[in-house]
Formats: structure tokens, C-alpha cells, sequence
């Protein structure tokens, strides 16, 4: 169980979201960095589908009202408890009234903090994720507050008495240089129909990611992106990792928040492996798409699923040691 103390602008509990509830309309929801989720739980024992806080642009502080196993994945905020530094993509033992402070992040834009047995709110639609816009799920579908008080739910971490950490994504998962966060994506139903010239510029091009980009999705501003002649569209289906281009020419990424239906046209789709990429992004960074295949789309979703399985074999192994030490 944690109270916020100082929290941050939208900070939200969420999980892997409702992938199942398109047709009724309702978004997928969920971490906007699904890796950092997915590192967390497994590094404390918890199901796939557990809750933790997002949190978006700190600083923050909590308080530990009891004793609790945590991990902080995602953002590298400076953290520290009780003022001693926790490193990055760990996980260790709390006691009860110590506290946990995040500073303004070094590197990406959203953390996660997970708890032994998950954050232990309602589940709305088979998910505990918070949907601001139509106001359920997580804490009575609102930004978590100071004040608030997170129970966890039934869980407990064998953990080795310093902690034990991940490998971060970032590095397991390396992909592109440094001068722009690489992306790669798909070409869409409608990518014909922008011109020659747009296509090789939509590749070439660094995008900013602008300050009107939130959980539903990134605004980019670059060069304007145009079409053969004017298209008009029915509005049908989209899903997180839609690239779409309304008439002013600037692409937005549909992102977890995102509506399920849109009529702009469509020039690619970020691939389900690099959506996390996006989700540690942040107004003034920029993108770079890189084309790739659904096959090779679908090898890199392969190598996303063998890192976590490698990541929670190693957990298994050291949570097995761990508990034949607790036992000598």
C-alpha cells in the first residue's frame, strides 16, 4: 500500500488495457510503455496482466504505509528511498514509512511503478486501466491525487536482500543511432496514394513530436505529407500504431488512448514491438521512420516476447536462490 505524497499531471494506474471491447467502441487503454509494464511485473512475480502506476513526467514521492516488494522500470528518474539511490529497472523491499522520490527523468518520459501483487483497484471490462476520457477504470477513472491511497493485492516477491534488476529494453533491444528515436513501421492501406516525393520524404525525415501529443496520440510537425488528389474516407477501424494524415499534412500516431474509428487516410503503422519506443518519447524529440515487412514486423515482435521469457527465467532462478538463502 503507497500514498501519494507529491504526485505528477495525469499520473494514472493502468495494465495492459481492453483489447477485446474495439467493437463497442472503447479504446485499448493501458501502459502507453507495455515493455516497462511487462519488465516490472515479471521482476516481482506477478501476473502479466497486474497494474502498476504510470507516471508521467515526474518529480514524485510516495509513502510505503506497510511493508511491500516494488520495481521501477520505464524513465530513469534518479530515485532514491529514504535518500539512499535505487538504480533503474530494479526491484527490492520497501518498510513500512520509508519513502520513495523520483526526480525529472535523464532518460525517456514515463515510469512505472509496480507492486508485489499489483495495484489493487476494480476491474472495469476485464481491465484495471484508467480511461480519462470517459472517466473509469483505475481510481474512479481519474489522475491518481496526493492523498490517494494504492492498496496492493496478494502477492509477495522473493526477492535477494539488495534487489535484483533488468537489462533495459533500450539496450537488449537496441535499434537505430541516437540522433532520433527509430521506429519502424508498416505501409498502410492508403500509402499509394500519397505522392512519390511524399513517400521518400515520410522516410527521410526526422519528425518532432510537438506539445499537443498526449496518450491518445502524437502530433509530428516536419514536412507537410501529400496526397495524389483529395481522398475522402468512411471513417473505419484504427488501432494503436495507425500512422494517419489529416488535411494540414502533419502525421499523428494513434497511441493507446486513441478513438477506434478515423477517416484521415492512412500512410504506415508503427509495428507492435516499437510501440514502447513511442511511449518514452516526449515533446521535442524526434522520430525516425524506418520501412520495414509485416514479416519482418512479426521477427521483431519474436525477439521482443524472447527477451521477456529470458528476463523471467533469470527472475525464476534468482527468486529460487533467494529463498533457499532465506531458509540457511
Amino acid at each position: 500500500m503507497i500514498e501519494i505524497l507529491t504526485p505528477s499531471p495525469l499520473m494514472t494506474v493502468q495494465d495492459l488495457g481492453r483489447p477485446d471491447f474495439y467493437r463497442y467502441g472503447v479504446s485499448r487503454s493501458g501502459a502507453m510503455d507495455r515493455m516497462a509494464l511487462a519488465v516490472g511485473n515479471i521482476l516481482l512475480g506477478n501476473a502479466d496482466d497486474a497494474a502498476a502506476l504510470e507516471i508521467p513526467l515526474p518529480p514524485v514521492r510516495f509513502l510505503f504505509r506497510e511493508d511491500c516488494a516494488f520495481a521501477l522500470t520505464g524513465a530513469d528518474c534518479r530515485a532514491t528511498l529514504d535518500g539512499k539511490p535505487v538504480p533503474p529497472w530494479w526491484a527490492m523491499e520497501a518498510r513500512a514509512g520509508q519513502i520513495l522520490q523520483l526526480s525529472a527523468p535523464v532518460e525517456g518520459s514515463r515510469a512505472y511503478l509496480c507492486l508485489a501483487g499489483g495495484i489493487d483497484v476494480p476491474a472495469v471490462l476485464g481491465s484495471r486501466s484508467t480511461q480519462l476520457r470517459e472517466e473509469f477504470g483505475g481510481l474512479e477513472g481519474r489522475p491518481v491525487s496526493k492523498g490517494d491511497v494504492l492498496p496492493s493485492g496478494d502477492g509477495h516477491a522473493e526477492l535477494p536482500a539488495s534487489g535484483t534488476g533488468a537489462l533495459p529494453p533500450r539496450q537488449a533491444l537496441a535499434f537505430g543511432d541516437e540522433s532520433a528515436i527509430a521506429i519502424r513501421v508498416v505501409p498502410a492501406a492508403e500509402y499509394e496514394c500519397f505522392t512519390g516525393g511524399t513517400r521518400d520524404e515520410f522516410w527521410a525525415a526526422d519528425w518532432d513530436v510537438t506539445v499537443q501529443s498526449n496518450r491518445a496520440g502524437f502530433r509530428l510537425s516536419g514536412l507537410e505529407l501529400k496526397l495524389k488528389t483529395t481522398l475522402e474516407l468512411r471513417s473505419h477501424g484504427i488501432v494503436p500504431g495507425v500512422i494517419q494524415v489529416p488535411p494540414g499534412g502533419q502525421p499523428i500516431i494513434q497511441l493507446a488512448d486513441a478513438a477506434t474509428m478515423g477517416g484521415y487516410p492512412k500512410i504506415g503503422s508503427v509495428i507492435e514491438a516499437d510501440l514502447w519506443r513511442i511511449g518514452q518519447a516526449k515533446a521535442g524529440d524526434k522520430l525516425k521512420f524506418v520501412q520495414v515487412t509485416y514479416e519482418e514486423a512479426l521477427d521483431a515482435l519474436s525477439a521482443s516476447g524472447a527477451y521477456l521469457e529470458g528476463l523471467r527465467a533469470q527472475v525464476t532462478r534468482l527468486r529460487s536462490l533467494a529463498n533457499k538463502w532465506a531458509k540457511t
